[in-house]
């Protein structure tokens, strides 16, 4: 990638046709070769705005790579040119695999989702658990400091509507769930003063549910491990991805600019022997658009 790209580059500041010495012919045709001509060098015009512009594609894609991920070799990639290829080719494959791996995860967090529903349900169901089955009733109960002293209020009746929520405003993972179990127990345990019976009956379900939790932990963390290590190879097959199409790229950008190469000794050629004399606006539009393309090259990816 490092030779397509300094090509490609070269290419920009090449050096220019000489356009100087042109004979002069005069022929029934000329006016009509010299319209041929100029809309010739009016396609390649364009056609040098395009590769422009899909060089700078490229030139912007690796300076953002290199910036992302520092190992990789300046204006190169980690993939080598034949295999690149390759993996473009696997990539479909890869991706129908990733898209499984991901219905899988999903399918094991509802299982982990389904043993802390079981945990809750012990929680819930002990004989204490009714002060904390629902909002806190602050103007019945006459609290009037309590929203001063709770940052942010939690029941069982709220996990139950995030747990069963549909709208994407439900719960990530079993760890938020945790988080929010938690807090109901610690606000009750910090309104309340330790000899307050909803303080030793906060402190008492609290205990239990740690213990119950750690048996789950241990399966909590080798998930969360899997995902990580899915996520990361995802996101790897990703940028590695980027980098063969863009490496694919850089190859035919490399085809187009010897095509246009040699498109432009033809020109010149048919110029040199069949027009007359060119005026100075034609030959400044024939030397602009011959400059910065450098002979055919044997550089290959």
């Amino acid at each position: 990638m490092n030779q397509t790209v300094e090509q490609l580059m070269d290419a920009k500041n090449g050096p220019v046709l000489d356009v100087s010495v042109v004979g002069q012919q005069e022929t029934s045709a000329g006016a009509s070769q010299v319209e041929s001509l100029n809309q010739n060098v009016d396609e390649m015009f364009i056609k040098v705005d395009q590769l422009e512009q899909k060089l700078t594609e490229v030139e912007q894609f690796y300076t953002s790579s290199n910036t992302k991920h520092p190992n990789t070799p300046k204006g190169g990639s980690n993939l080598k040119d034949k295999d690149s290829e390759k993996f473009l080719a696997s990539f479909k494959k890869r991706q129908q695999d990733a898209a499984r791996r991901e219905a899988a995860a999903a399918k094991r967090m509802q299982e982990l989702m389904r043993q802390f529903g079981t945990i809750l349900r012990q929680i819930t169901q002990h004989k204490w658990s009714g002060p904390f089955m629902q909002p806190v009733d602050v103007v019945g109960l006459g609290l009037h400091d309590y929203y001063e002293v709770i940052e942010k209020p939690m029941d069982f009746s709220t996990i139950k509507s995030k747990m069963e929520a549909k709208d994407g405003t439900g719960y990530k993972n079993v760890r938020e769930i945790c988080a929010d179990v938690r807090l109901i127990f610690k606000n009750a345990m910090k309104y309340n003063e330790e000899r307050d019976d909803v303080h030793v009956m906060a402190k008492t379900l609290l205990d239990k549910f740690e213990t119950k939790w750690l048996q789950l932990l241990p399966k909590v963390d080798e998930e969360e491990k899997r995902r990580k290590e899915e996520e990361a190879e995802m996101q790897q097959d990703m940028q590695l991805a980027q980098e063969a199409a863009h490496a694919k790229m850089a190859r035919d950008l490399s085809f187009e600019l010897e095509e246009i190469d040699t498109h432009l000794e033809k020109l010149r050629e048919t110029v040199l022997q069949k027009c007359r004399k060119m005026t100075t606006e034609e030959k400044k539009r024939l030397g602009a658009l011959s400059h910065g393309y450098p002979p055919r090259t044997s550089t290959r990816l």
